[in-house]
């Protein structure tokens, strides 16, 4: 496959430069059976992503238990640290009994330690809240994530899938006890799943907020590997409900358009699919997870697409988000 120039943009009003596509390292593992149980396999996956000019990789403590840490850590050990923005996670049950998971200050404190034993480096570049925690007050929170970036531990911090009024009350705790700000929302997004149209999104806009999307292509969904005849015994779809849940006649509408605009772009589903992402302005960097060589070039190759404006619509049409419905009922 031709290679593609990779390009870079800044996380949110940050200075911190990444690649417009983050290599998500869940699949680094072995928790389920459609995950790369194999090192050597997933290493060669990484080099292959730094190779393509990907300098972002995002992983959690909880993937596999720790395993895709250690992948990760192992394969990032033999390249210039300081080329890289190396992002985890915090908030999983990462053990029995109390105090292993949610964001309490000693949870957080303590799983930063293991995370970067894991990941076998002095700092992490972007620790984010995986989840939001009822149990914990965010002040709480907030003030351990900034004694991490005080101590130097930490670079940035970030969030993840949560609603804007969390998101929103974070940030105002942050600006109103002066500590480190989240500088960037992870939330699920994709041309199925547009719910944070009317979530954190128009936060993370307002608030200068960097955005990188989880299941860019909606678990595999957008690339067309399945069809509405299709009743998918094998694979993540066999396993995973919130997969099939996207089998909607709506969904199936969309991918219908999709395929159209692919076909006449010599593009493929996936790249259509990442290339509408990559034209959202408040989108930074979508994170993929492919599970091998040529998914990875394929999907680094969306940057080579370029949609116009009459093509954006025919992919967002079969889908009106709730809000839209609701304002034209007013």
């Amino acid at each position: 496959m031709p290679e593609t120039d990779m390009e870079y943009t800044t996380l949110g009003d940050t200075g911190l430069e990444v690649s417009r596509f983050c290599l998500g390292c869940m699949n680094f593992g072995s928790d389920r059976e459609w995950m790369i149980n194999d090192e050597d396999k997933s290493h060669e996956i990484i080099d292959r992503a730094i190779d393509l000019g990907i300098n972002f990789l995002d992983t959690a403590n909880v993937y596999s238990h720790g395993e895709s840490e250690d992948i990760v850590g192992d394969a990032i050990a033999e390249y210039d640290r300081e080329e890289l923005v190396i992002a985890t996670k915090v908030y999983g049950l990462m053990g029995e009994g109390p105090n292993k998971q949610g964001l309490s200050r000693k949870h957080v404190l303590d799983q930063v330690e293991g995370s970067l034993e894991r990941l076998d480096t002095d700092y992490i570049d972007l620790y984010q809240i995986h989840r939001w925690d009822d149990s914990t007050p965010i002040e709480e929170t907030l003030h351990a994530l900034d004694h991490l970036v005080e101590t130097g531990k930490v670079r940035y911090i970030g969030a993840s899938t949560m609603a804007a009024w969390q998101f929103t009350k974070a940030l105002y705790e942050s600006d109103l006890n002066d500590y480190a700000r989240f500088s960037c929302m992870q939330p699920q997004y994709n041309l199925v799943d547009r719910q944070e149209e009317e979530n954190v999104l128009p936060v993370c806009a307002d608030q200068g907020v960097g955005v990188i999307p989880w299941s860019p292509l909606g678990g595999g969904f957008l690339t067309g590997k399945y069809d509405r005849e299709d009743d998918p015994d094998e694979g993540r779809a066999a396993t995973d409900e919130h997969t099939h849940e996207r089998f909607t006649e709506e969904n199936w509408q969309v991918l219908d358009a999709v395929r159209d605009v692919a076909d006449g772009k010599d593009a493929t589903p996936a790249q259509v699919s990442l290339a509408w992402l990559l034209h959202k302005d408040v989108v930074d960097a979508p994170i993929i997870g492919p599970r091998s060589i040529d998914h990875l070039e394929e999907n680094v190759a969306a940057l080579d697409v370029t949609l116009d404006d009459s093509e954006i619509e025919r992919l967002e049409a079969p889908l009106e988000p709730a809000w839209s419905r609701v304002i034209a009922d007013l």
